[in-house]
């Protein structure tokens, strides 16, 4: 019987889907072959059935990564995640380029989508990469409405006035929870990090027509479900920023983010958190070698990487001593998360 590959970081063939608000700056800043229709989002790890990224280094590439997770198991997304997952990659991650605004939309919880679809529902964050002058994200409503108001509004186009409008600008950070009305405005590029779900509920579109030259649907019943109505006093996610560290941005039971500076090596031992690790370049190329075998690995800027629980101990080491780099880090905190305890409760 052949002996399976020893897990090493696994990069992604582009994963890149159109979009009537995107445009030509993620196939650029990739550096991937020029299309004539406009990119807005770029799938980094999917595990969405029939999406799912297809490994593209190693004795691994051709595979998806939904088949190496099935041969690997716990390997590769942790034990703890593995088994509370039924197998499946709890995470999708993107880049997205917003040309356009996007849509105002909502996205239902857990027990709203399991009940409805039968899928995962949809917490995210958003880590703004790049902005234009006067780029903005709506996130949370400025005022208490009711759902009759709702209807009103997006009826004579006055929805955007009843919701909190943020500046955006490079660095910041953005925690939307199921429930809370948002969109992307023109002008950004940002990075997302969000479970597993292709669930939105679209309220508002601005009248504009699709790629196919139609209106666009919009779920508004399903919306009202949805939507948390209550306005909250900050829609902004504060946190430090230290050089040479990693820096939490989002501790939640659904994921957990760092945002890492660093102008020299580093060496991350991750393999206490029990869980797979999604490395986002986000500024400057570097090289992730594993401890286990030396071996080195590039990651471009632009692009991601998955490093495998079973093999998370690993320096990350800038190409250009003494240059600034910046990258994401999503994974399942089970160093101390309920994850982990459930799984010890009910083995006791």
């Amino acid at each position: 019987m052949q002996s399976l590959p020893t897990l090493y970081p696994l990069l992604f063939e582009p994963n890149l889907h159109e979009a009537v608000w995107g445009g030509h700056y993620l196939t650029n800043w990739k550096q991937l072959p020029h299309t004539e229709t406009p990119i807005g989002e770029s799938w980094e790890v999917s595990g969405i059935p029939n999406c799912s990224s297809i490994v593209a280094n190693g004795p691994l590439a051709g595979k998806t990564l939904n088949e190496v997770i099935a041969t690997y198991k716990g390997q590769v997304l942790g034990e703890a995640v593995y088994k509370h997952y039924d197998g499946q990659m709890p995470l999708l991650i993107k880049f997205i380029d917003a040309q356009d605004n996007l849509s105002i939309q909502v996205h239902p919880d857990d027990e709203m989508a399991k009940a409805v679809h039968g899928k995962m529902g949809k917490n995210e964050m958003w880590y703004v990469i790049k902005t234009e002058p006067g780029a903005c994200i709506y996130s949370g409503f400025a005022q208490e409405i009711t759902p009759y108001e709702l209807r009103q509004r997006i009826a004579d186009g006055s929805l955007t006035d009843v919701i909190a409008r943020h500046e955006a600008q490079p660095g910041d950070v953005f925690y939307i929870p199921a429930g809370r009305i948002h969109a992307i405005g023109k002008g950004i590029l940002l990075a997302e990090v969000q479970q597993s779900s292709d669930l939105t509920y679209r309220i508002f579109d601005y009248n504009r027509l699709g790629m196919d030259g139609e209106p666009r649907e919009l779920h508004v019943d399903l919306a009202q479900q949805a939507l948390n109505y209550k306005v909250d006093s900050q829609y902004r996610t504060r946190y430090e920023e230290k050089n040479n560290s990693a820096n939490l941005v989002i501790d939640s039971k659904f994921f957990n983010v760092r945002v890492v500076n660093f102008d020299a090596p580093i060496h991350r031992n991750l393999i206490k958190y029990d869980s797979f690790f999604i490395t986002m370049a986000i500024k400057g190329d570097s090289y992730i070698r594993l401890r286990s075998t030396d071996e080195q690995f590039l990651l471009r800027e632009g692009h991601t990487c998955l490093l495998p629980a079973a093999v998370a101990d690993c320096d990350i080491i800038p190409t250009k001593s003494g240059v600034s780099n910046k990258i994401l880090d999503a994974f399942i905190n089970n160093e101390y998360n309920p994850i982990k305890t459930f799984f010890k409760q009910i083995v006791k």
